[in-house]
């Protein structure tokens, strides 16, 4: 079992949570709950209520609709990030495709830590924003083809 310290560790690596400071995550870790999934395990299905974000410690999942590939998260890669953010159902599903150890961060836990901790609230938004704003950057900038 991962520490607190140790689970903060990995969650700096998470996007959406790398502008909140270091000691405001220890509240984010002390709710990630560790758990362990089999190779072949179905972590969530498509269009499945989105109810927690997830990050991989060891092993490797692939997110798919149906046969169609749409990418792998490896050690230290998050995914259903969004879960946190939003109730529309899952736009993929999650199954192990080695035996994986992941975080695990349920969204009403999240939502609880936010209400609780402004600078954790403060670095989400922040880091939000500038994903946005990425974006918002690459939508504006003309392909060499309209140039």
């Amino acid at each position: 079992m991962l520490t607190v310290v140790e689970k903060v560790i990995f969650l700096q690596a998470v996007d959406v949570f790398s502008e909140v400071p270091t000691e405001q995550l220890a509240f984010l870790g002390a709710v990630a709950e560790e758990l362990s999934a089999a190779e072949g395990e179905t972590l969530y299905r498509t269009d499945e209520p989105s109810d927690c974000m997830y990050l991989v410690l060891e092993g490797e999942v692939r997110l798919h609709r149906g046969e169609i590939q749409v990418t792998v998260a490896r050690a230290r890669e998050a995914f259903g990030t969004w879960a946190l953010f939003d109730d529309e159902p899952r736009l993929t599903s999650a199954t192990c495709v080695r035996a994986s150890r992941l975080l695990r961060v349920d969204k009403d836990d999240f939502i609880e830590v936010l209400a609780d901790n402004v600078q954790i609230t403060q670095g989400v938004l922040k880091a939000v924003v500038r994903r946005l704003r990425a974006l918002g950057r690459a939508v504006a900038q003309p392909t060499p083809s309209q140039g």
